[in-house]
């Protein structure tokens, strides 16, 4: 008899600095009235039990009804350390991590991520439009990945990216092939919020 899959819960990243974009990504707005955090969380909450929001500490970020805040992993920078502190808070369930820099990001998107799951590898994700690689601010991170987290960052692997290249993912294309399109300055984010708005 097959084991169970493991709980699948969301984890959204609100963390970022968002330098380059120069104001929070979680508080774009491509939707007039809806910030990327609300968008981002309720495309979540469509495919997991439940939501949390990744912030640093002393951050101010308004939580969506329905989620709790993960303060980031003490001394890690980036977004491995959203990701630490979820297996942290539960280490036997599995997480569907979100970046708010992905506006393109859509429910066919999440809902094929979802039915493709692989519980026994140690992450489902998206293989790159543009390198083939994989795409690990939208993918399902099982258990079996926390350790592989721990151990790259006491290497000072912090790279998400470079830590699911270690292999045993199973990686997809996209059904949608713009959806992880990530958003960096405010042009990209006139562009994405014209696809977005055009697209309704």
């Amino acid at each position: 008899m097959r084991a169970p899959e493991p709980a699948l819960r969301g984890l959204v990243l609100a963390g970022g600095f968002s330098r380059r974009m120069g104001r929070d990504k979680w508080a774009m707005e491509y939707v007039p009235g809806v910030t990327q955090l609300e968008r981002v969380t309720a495309l979540v909450r469509s495919v997991c039990r439940d939501v949390a929001i990744s912030v640093r500490e002393g951050q101010d970020v308004p939580r969506p009804p329905g989620t709790h805040f993960l303060v980031d992993a003490a001394g890690v920078r980036g977004p491995i350390a959203g990701i630490m502190a979820a297996f942290e808070a539960d280490p036997d369930a599995a997480w569907l991590v979100a970046a708010c820099d992905l506006p393109l990001l859509d429910h066919e998107t999440a809902d094929f991520l979802v039915a493709q799951r692989d519980a026994t590898r140690m992450a489902t994700a998206f293989r790159s439009r543009f390198d083939g690689l994989p795409e690990p601010l939208f993918a399902i991170w099982e258990p079996a990945a926390a350790d592989h987290v721990r151990e790259s960052i006491a290497r000072d692997v912090r790279c998400p990216r470079r830590i699911l290249r270690s292999g045993g993912v199973l990686l997809l294309d996209l059904p949608v092939t713009a959806a992880l399109d990530n958003v960096n300055t405010p042009e990209e984010a006139d562009e994405a919020r014209k696809i977005i708005l055009e697209s309704m």
